[in-house]
């Protein structure tokens, strides 16, 4: 039998590129777990990995009359622009997986590196994060913040994301300066996430999931 957790809490879903995004998501659990449930999966491929659970495994396909959300996250980066348009037809799929009401699939996205979202929990700017270079200085940067900071690591992520109120403000100031560049829109619909994934320009929309859970208080 499925469990009955949607009276008591959200159950969300969760599809992590890589394993610092997984200890973010940790740290989320735990500061929410009085309104929030989660399941996570981490995988390189991981939309056609969320297709397939949702398919073959009991574990998944079993549970989505109780999943309220499924999560992607990941990072936004140029050598995956070609792939918006089958991974829109998985974010579809996933969505009608329950008719009354359709599950929320919502994109944590990030330009370039998980790097950037956590700068934002000390700073806004708005630098290219897009070659090795600009990676590799951005986590440069953010050693410089927290010194601890490895990726993956729970504990030195944990304390970063500390500051999350910070990230949530900046996030979203970075995300309102791309207007003047074409982003269609501040909402999180297709066209929005089609514009950020193809355009690759520096953003970061992990403050909505954040957004999310504190509205669940």
């Amino acid at each position: 039998m499925p469990r009955q957790l949607r009276k008591q809490k959200a159950y969300i879903v969760v599809f992590c590129e890589g394993e610092s995004e997984r200890a973010y998501m940790e740290f989320l659990k735990k500061k929410f777990s009085d309104v929030a449930a989660f399941k996570f999966n981490c995988s390189t491929n991981l939309f056609e990995e969320a297709d397939s659970k949702f398919k073959k495994d009991k574990r998944f396909s079993d549970y989505t009359e109780e999943t309220d959300e499924i999560w992607f996250f990941f990072d936004v980066e140029t050598k995956d622009i070609s792939k918006w348009d089958s991974r829109l037809e998985i974010i579809k799929r996933l969505r009608r997986l329950r008719k009354r009401p359709n599950i929320k699939v919502r994109l944590l996205m990030t330009s370039g590196c998980i790097e950037y979202w956590l700068m934002l929990h000390y700073e806004m700017f708005a630098p290219p994060v897009q070659t090795e270079a600009e990676k590799k200085e951005m986590l440069t940067r953010l050693v410089r913040k927290e010194p601890t900071y490895q990726k993956g690591d729970f504990v030195s992520t944990a304390k970063i994301a500390e500051h999350y109120p910070t990230a949530v403000i900046n996030a979203k100031q970075a995300v309102s300066f791309l207007l003047q560049d074409g982003l269609p829109g501040l909402d999180d619909t297709d066209e929005r996430n089609r514009w950020l994934c193809t355009n690759c320009l520096t953003f970061s929309t992990v403050y909505e999931a954040i957004d999310f859970l504190e509205s669940l208080a």
